[in-house]
């Protein structure tokens, strides 16, 4: 096969990376998460602690799913064009 896959490979395998790592990170910081309603004068703290942790989760979350999207997407077509490559190659051995 002509070419060299292998920078190719390694981007996807790279974003795929950051996606396992972003998803890690998130689940060490949702271990943070309080599921439980703070109403009493002393837990305002609490409450604000709080929607800092849910807006940082919502920035992880819209990351992940971008990354994600672009990982499986990056994926598909370098595995299509591994296979597109693999029969252009072949039909040429046939022809010789």
């Amino acid at each position: 096969m002509q070419g060299d896959w292998t920078i190719y490979v390694v981007i996807w395998a790279v974003t795929a990376g950051v996606v396992g790592l972003l998803a890690g990170y998130r689940k060490l910081l949702s271990l943070k998460e309080d599921d439980t309603l703070h109403l009493a004068e002393g837990q305002v703290g609490t409450v604000a602690e709080q929607k800092q942790l849910a807006g940082r989760l919502e920035q992880i979350d819209k990351w992940g799913k971008i990354l994600t999207a672009i990982s499986l997407i990056y994926g598909v077509v370098l595995a299509i064009a591994y296979l597109v490559a693999a029969l252009n190659d072949q039909s040429r051995l046939m022809m010789k």
